[in-house]
């Protein structure tokens, strides 16, 4: 039995198509996100499996049970799926200890543990109006653990955190499902948030699927160029300059990212000239053109500078 089901889920509107025909299934403690452009139909369908929004069509089935939406229940959410929105909200002038209290499912050792695992028990005395956004993700976050959910649905947690903060929360997320064995499910739209924690990315576009797969597989074969260009930078070589790069191939066009190239200097023939180079830190991006063609090619090596003149291959992944 899949411990979740999505099965051919489809919701519209007058105006447009929200989600057309989504299908998918998760395994228990499997880690999916849901990426895409924004009003590409990422939160509609986390609302449509938390119970919150009623499909046109389709089903979910959670351990063999079918999810009912609002129109079928006169309470719309499911107590085994927990739901944290972008526009979370926490009660207000309360000690985040009362707040907590109040929503507690589970045993005082059991409550401990996701306080600890969502890096709170420091903020226990303090009031809700005295927290910083970081502070009232984490707390809303154990609020909806010490409800004692099996599956959670995270949607765009990391919107508005800078860069320490969200170190934390990511730390976090990883957490509850490692030490706290919750499922979970995150939309997000950021390839430094997805593509070292997900199992199985969904990406959509317009309500539909454009591609499904493992994060190498839509990372480095990306199906097009919106799906290149949601993960990161990408080169788009014809047929010709693929030619030119030896490589065989019927396609068109592949997208292929800078870090897929091999870069180095040839004794009889260096083709590609350096016309600039960006510093990221941890790595150098150059830009290369050769006659029409002009790619941009990766590498930690900073030997080289603006104006030499050196010979690109393509990694085969």
């Amino acid at each position: 039995m899949d411990f979740l089901r999505v099965s051919h889920i489809t919701k519209r509107t007058s105006e447009q198509v929200i989600l057309n025909d989504i299908s998918f299934d998760q395994s228990q403690f499997q880690r999916v996100v849901v990426a895409g452009e924004t009003g590409s139909g990422k939160s509609s369908l986390l609302k449509v499996i938390a119970g919150l929004l009623q499909p046109d069509s389709g089903e979910i089935v959670w351990k063999g049970e079918r999810i009912k939406g609002p129109e079928e229940n006169l309470v719309p959410d499911h107590p085994q799926i927990a739901y944290l929105s972008q526009q979370f909200d926490l009660p207000k002038f309360l000690r985040v200890e009362q707040v907590l209290e109040y929503a507690n499912h589970i045993s005082n050792k059991e409550a401990a543990s996701i306080f600890s695992v969502c890096r709170i028990d420091q903020l226990m005395q303090r009031k809700t109006d005295q927290l910083s956004g970081g502070e009232k993700q984490r707390i809303a976050i154990a609020r909806l653990l010490i409800e004692n959910p099996s599956l959670l649905l995270l949607d765009e947690p990391f919107t508005n955190l800078d860069m320490v903060v969200k170190g934390i929360l990511k730390k976090v997320i990883d957490d509850i499902g490692k030490k706290l064995k919750i499922t979970c499910i995150m939309v997000s739209h950021d390839p430094a948030d997805t593509l070292a924690w997900a199992d199985e990315i969904i990406v959509l576009k317009d309500g539909n699927v454009m591609q499904q797969g493992d994060p190498k597989s839509i990372y480095h074969n990306p199906i097009n160029e919106y799906v290149a260009g949601l993960f990161g930078s990408f080169n788009v070589l014809t047929l010709a300059e693929q030619k030119i790069l030896g490589r065989k191939t019927a396609k068109e066009k592949i997208w292929v990212r800078p870090e897929g190239f091999r870069l180095y200097r040839k004794k009889d023939r260096n083709r590609f000239q350096i016309q600039e180079i960006k510093f990221y830190g941890n790595q150098y991006e150059i830009k290369l053109s050769y006659r029409q063609m002009v790619v941009w090619v990766a590498t930690t090596r900073d030997k080289f500078k603006i104006g030499d003149r050196v010979e690109i291959s393509l990694i085969r992944s």
